[in-house]
């Protein structure tokens, strides 16, 4: 399945707290998604949880950096392998109206 582009004006309007392998939500864990107009970065600031698309089946172990791109509306989750610390980047894009979390 191919996958729109980023969207070049979707700007950030919040962000999680920083979470490690013993803080991050339960949510985070298992299949979830972002709500209609909410598009999503992952923002990996030590270590390398894993990434799943749970979509096309694609597993990403990730390290510091901004991964992957999360589009609204599709399934995913996130494995703590060891010792980690990242957070998630809200964005919408102009004229969309994210559900409040």
């Amino acid at each position: 399945m191919s996958l729109p582009a980023w969207p070049a004006d979707a700007a950030p309007y919040r962000r999680t707290p920083d979470f490690t392998e013993a803080t991050v939500p339960k949510g985070l864990l298992r299949a979830h998604s972002t709500r209609h107009g909410t598009w999503a970065r992952l923002h990996v600031l030590e270590g390398r949880p894993v990434f799943r698309d749970l979509v096309d089946g694609a597993e990403l172990l990730l390290g510091p950096g901004i991964h992957p791109l999360i589009h609204p509306g599709r399934l995913h989750e996130v494995a703590a392998a060891g010792p980690v610390r990242f957070f998630v980047e809200f964005c919408a894009r102009p004229g969309d109206s994210p559900a409040p979390a």
